[in-house]
């Protein structure tokens, strides 16, 4: 075995620029739960899924336009994208939606806060690359419980919401477990180019299936503010969002791409503290630690530095 062999990284591994890339995706989805909650007090949940899967498809095929990229060169992938336009928006932007009618935030963040505990057991079971370690299991454990903490005891009243509607979100958690494997197969293709697909292909899907329950979106009740909110959640934390997450998925696999539900949180309640004046308690910076924790566990660099102190 050659020098390079022996000393090439691990491909799956979270490099520098991937935490970047995370911690920036976490930070624009943390953004995606307050546009909902604007636009889903006025857009039926099934019909701002179709608002929000439209406008990134149209801007992500204006990107490509724009740089020379041939979307009807990938069309070998077209069965590929329906399949990840169904595990990764269709299913669980609706479930999520319609969960997020009845359910608290707090209770939402905390159930699609398990997504990474599913992409691991999936991931183990599909995959032959992203094996269950014990790292994993705790640095997820870690998180979940820094997430807790940091919403507090009011999450508890949250609890006592519908059943479906915990089922629904968990059900969107366990698409994006399987989405994540599936985009494993789009390696070869450009981030970019994956986002596109799988958006055009949810646009298909969604329209038939708003006007036959939703009817025609009634447009001219949507006031400014609304739009502005549909707007955020199309460009911001869809398109740019999924091109971000689908680069984390190719070069650091879906497990580590699925952490950053642990970050959303997170990256809520700061901005929260940032642009409306909300007050960080103890309990928050705990949570935090304990999340910050949870992430290095998983990465491997805590393990491997109490290793490297012991033997010291």
């Amino acid at each position: 075995m050659s020098t390079a062999q022996t000393t090439s990284p691990n491909p799956l591994a979270m490099t520098s620029f991937a935490w970047l890339q995370l911690l920036l995706l976490g930070a624009i989805w943390g953004g995606s739960f307050f546009f909902a909650r604007v636009a889903v007090q006025v857009v039926p949940p099934l019909t701002l899924v179709l608002f929000r899967v439209v406008i990134a498809a149209l801007a992500l095929h204006l990107y490509l336009l724009g740089r020379g990229v041939r979307f009807w060169d990938y069309r070998d992938h077209a069965f590929e994208f329906v399949g990840l336009g169904l595990l990764m928006n269709v299913i669980p932007f609706s479930l999520l939606f319609i969960g997020q009618t009845v359910l608290g935030a707090g209770v939402e963040s905390i159930l699609n806060a398990t997504t990474p505990i599913w992409t691991v057991v999936v991931a183990a079971v599909l995959t032959v690359d992203e094996r269950i370690t014990i790292n994993k299991l705790v640095g997820i454990l870690l998180g979940i419980c820094g997430l807790v903490i940091m919403i507090g005891p009011g999450v508890l009243t949250g609890l006592g919401g519908p059943l479906w509607a915990e089922i629904a979100v968990i059900g969107a958690t366990l698409s994006y477990a399987f989405a994540g494997i599936l985009a494993k197969r789009f390696k070869g293709v450009p981030p970019t180019v994956t986002s596109t697909g799988q958006m055009t292909a949810s646009t298909l899907i969604m329209i038939p299936v708003v006007l036959i329950y939703d009817g025609a979106p009634a447009v001219a009740n949507i006031d400014t503010g609304v739009w502005l909110a549909i707007l955020g959640l199309g460009l911001l934390s869809t398109a740019f969002a999924y091109i971000l997450y689908f680069s984390i998925v190719r070069t650091a696999g879906a497990t580590n791409a699925s952490l950053v539900t642990l970050i959303v949180p997170v990256s809520a309640i700061l901005l929260g503290t940032i642009f409306l004046d909300e007050e960080l308690a103890l309990q928050d910076f705990v949570g935090m630690a304990l999340i910050a924790l949870g992430l290095l566990t998983i990465d491997g660099r805590l393990p491997a530095a109490l290793q490297k102190r012991q033997k010291a």
